[in-house]
């Protein structure tokens, strides 16, 4: 009988995975897994190799309980008091990638939605890149994803001219963009961490915008080349 109130729990757990919904189906799943209807939840998604096991508890308390798929694993993750954040970072450790993680959600009927925003942040990962990313920053990334024919123009609309460098200049010059980015639009930070000059990255940051007819000046202009790099990690090669 204890057995068959299981299964019946993980079902119920997998139509709220699949947003089918019913009347009280989250309270039904909540009884019969012992889980707080109510409580904070988030949804990773991996690969299904390397899956840490059906429950498992990790740093801060998390508790994961995973459903395998055909194509992925799926952990529904009991979160508490913390925040998704922690969840990348302690499914990094323990699984290969690529991985996503959703934003918290609040209650077990909001499941379904976590586990389509966890296969959005799964999109930013792109391809060959072993991690575990949060949708939490990475919303464009992600839009930019969703669309791989928009992707492909983008990214060869605004890079198509650097595109077709050498691989060694194409690198650095992304390369100091993504460092500008990060530093906020700093020259200087930027520079350190390059181990640089500031003139150095001001220069480099001139060719961009020659190449790519865009100036990072202007907020329009600077939107579309963001959108592009990131459309840029994540599409494959071929696709450009």
């Amino acid at each position: 009988m204890r057995r068959r109130g299981e299964d019946r729990g993980w079902a119920l757990l997998d139509a709220l995975l699949d947003d089918r919904s019913g009347p009280g189906l989250a309270a039904l799943a909540a009884e019969a897994l012992g889980l707080a209807e109510c409580g904070r939840y988030a949804v990773a998604v991996l690969p299904l190799r390397g899956c840490p096991g059906p429950g498992t508890t990790g740093a801060h308390g998390l508790r994961f309980l995973w459903r395998v798929r055909p194509d992925r694993v799926i952990g529904v993750v009991v979160l508490g008091a913390a925040e998704p954040a922690s969840v990348a970072a302690l499914l990094a450790e323990r699984c290969p990638g690529p991985g996503g993680v959703s934003p918290a959600v609040r209650g077990l009927a909001g499941l379904g939605r976590a586990r389509r925003l966890a296969d959005a942040a799964l999109l930013t990962c792109g391809t060959g890149r072993a991690e575990v990313a949060c949708l939490d920053g990475r919303v464009p990334a992600a839009l930019v994803a969703g669309l791989p024919s928009v992707s492909a123009y983008l990214a060869a609309e605004v890079f198509g001219a650097l595109l077709a460098r050498a691989p060694a200049e194409r690198a650095l010059l992304l390369s100091t963009l993504d460092a500008w980015l990060e530093c906020g639009g700093s020259a200087g930070r930027a520079a350190v961490r390059l181990r640089c000059h500031r003139n150095t990255v001001l220069n480099r940051l001139r060719r961009l915008e020659g190449l790519t007819s865009r100036s990072l000046s202007r907020p329009r202009e600077l939107v579309e080349v963001v959108l592009a790099l990131d459309a840029l990690r994540a599409l494959p090669a071929a696709a450009l």
